[in-house]
């Protein structure tokens, strides 16, 4: 296949790579710096966009799968006014863009597969969410991924077969949101967070990759999918099981105004969460290696 990926220089985007080159795939890495990469690398090019001369169809053929995972990570600042402007601004330039880049390539791709993340539903101690709640929550990252998903959906005026993809929280030893919540643990100050009520929709990083294969090649697939496993957990409990997996004690919670004081509006993605079930990808029959959390940590440390 001939696979074209925004963000593959990223968290995800890298792991695909690796996955799809390791197939004999042919992937093509959009990138505004194409000069800091190894462009002898087999199978991969580094194509160069954003910037304003860039003309990146110009050097693609005929796309099999396009995948957009580009956009400012919400993790790498306080949440400001500009700052949240930032973020939503770049999920929308990067995506228009991308879906340009696709109507001008000379054969239209089978498949499109967009980022989005389980923000979408808002926040709820209750509530369970599948594909099939289609009204948004009503907070800052409910906004964000709604407008995204709206401008993912003009991808469906060229005719291609497209999938947004919501996230849960990725879960991996190195990258991702993991280490910074095993950090507390491994110091043996690890403890809830708030009031630990909050549900925590997971997936391994392995089913993330493995879950993007099967959708590119289940072609009934198309829309919605959530990408978390099937057990969700309350943050004290992710907290127990985390601190079981590096035998270290549960013990020192970090109070809600304390993370609110360092964190601002930020603090949200740690105090607030929602139950996210994969209805979508086990109604196709995907088998998840890591279902359950304890053996998804235990293979991660």
């Amino acid at each position: 296949m001939r696979i074209l990926i925004a963000g593959g220089t990223g968290f995800v985007g890298r792991r695909l790579v690796d996955h799809f080159t390791a197939k004999d795939d042919e992937i093509y890495i959009l990138t505004r710096n194409p000069d800091k990469y190894d462009d002898n690398e087999p199978n991969v090019k580094y194509i160069e966009w954003l910037t304003p001369n860039s003309q990146p169809e110009l050097e693609l053929e005929a796309m099999d799968v396009c995948i957009n995972l580009a956009g400012e990570s919400l993790a790498s600042g306080r949440w400001t006014e500009e700052r949240k402007k930032s973020i939503l601004e770049s999920r929308i330039s990067t995506t228009r863009e991308f879906i340009r880049i696709m109507g001008a390539l000379r054969a239209q791709p089978r498949v499109y597969i967009n980022a989005s993340a389980v923000g979408f539903y808002g926040n709820s101690e209750t509530n369970i969410y599948t594909e099939d709640t289609i009204i948004p929550g009503d907070d800052f990252l409910a906004e964000v991924c709604n407008v995204w998903e709206n401008e993912v959906d003009e991808a469906k005026q060229l005719g291609i077969r497209t999938i947004k993809t919501r996230f849960g929280l990725i879960l991996d030893g190195e990258e991702g949101a993991l280490p910074n919540m095993a950090l507390p643990y491994k110091l043996f100050g690890g403890g809830r967070l708030g009031n630990g009520e909050q549900w925590m929709s997971w997936i391994h990083i392995d089913d993330v990759i493995n879950a993007m294969e099967f959708i590119i090649h289940k072609h009934d697939v198309e829309d919605v999918v959530n990408f978390t496993a099937p057990y969700p957990r309350q943050n004290k409990e992710f907290g127990k099981e985390l601190a079981d997996a590096l035998n270290r004690p549960h013990w020192i919670p970090a109070p809600s105004f304390a993370i609110r004081t360092i964190l601002g509006d930020m603090a949200d993605l740690l105090l607030q969460g929602q139950y996210v079930y994969p209805k979508k990808l086990e109604e196709h029959g995907y088998e998840f290696i890591f279902p359950d959390l304890r053996s998804a940590l235990q293979d991660i440390y």
